[in-house]
C-alpha cells in the first residue's frame, strides 16, 4: 500500500520531566531537540537531527491507560497521496485531513491516523526546507505556498 522507510519517533510517559530530560540527555546523550513547557513535553533526536526521535510526556502522578504513538517514515510523493490511499483502505486520517500537515520545527510533513487499537499512527516525511520553529500545524500546501524556503537559500 504506501511503502515504509522507517521508524521515525516513539513516545513513552513519565513522571518527572525535568529528571527525564536530564536522564536522555545527560546520561544517554541524546541531543535534546525541542522541549514544549505548557505541554510538559521534550523531544530528543535519536542519531543524526532528522532521523528519528523520542518524546517523553510528564504525566506527574496521575495513572492513565496506555495509548501509545509512533511514526513511520515515508516518502513525500507517497505521504502526499497518503490521506486518498488510507481511505480507500478503509482508514480515516486524524481530522479527516486530505493532506499532510507540517510541523515547522523540524520540519516535516505528516498524516495522522489512528490503528484498531486506538493507538496513534504517523506517517511522516522530513521536508528539504529550512526549520521554521514558529510556525505549527499548517497543512502541506499552505507551507509550500507561504512558508518554505529551501535549506540552500540563505533567505
Amino acid at each position: 500500500m504506501i511503502p515504509i522507510r522507517g521508524l521515525f519517533e516513539t513516545h513513552l510517559t513519565v513522571r518527572d520531566l525535568d529528571r527525564s530530560i536530564r536522564f536522555y540527555r545527560d546520561v544517554l546523550h541524546l541531543p535534546l531537540a525541542h522541549v514544549v513547557p505548557e505541554r510538559d513535553v521534550a523531544f530528543f533526536w535519536i542519531g543524526a537531527p532528522g532521523r528519528a526521535m523520542l518524546g517523553v510526556w510528564a504525566i506527574h502522578t496521575v495513572p492513565i491507560a496506555l495509548r501509545l504513538h509512533f511514526a513511520l517514515e515515508v516518502a513525500l510523493d507517497d505521504l502526499l497521496t497518503a490521506p486518498t490511499r488510507l481511505r480507500s483502505a478503509g482508514v480515516v486520517p486524524r481530522d479527516g485531513a486530505d493532506e499532510p500537515v507540517v510541523l515547522g520545527w523540524m520540519p516535516a510533513a505528516a498524516v495522522y491516523f489512528d490503528d484498531p487499537d486506538g493507538h496513534s499512527v504517523e506517517l511522516i516525511a522530513m521536508l528539504p526546507h529550512m526549520p521554521r520553529p514558529d510556525v505549527n500545524w499548517v497543512p502541506y500546501s499552505e507551507w509550500v505556498r507561504s512558508f518554505a524556503v529551501p535549506e540552500s537559500d540563505p533567505a
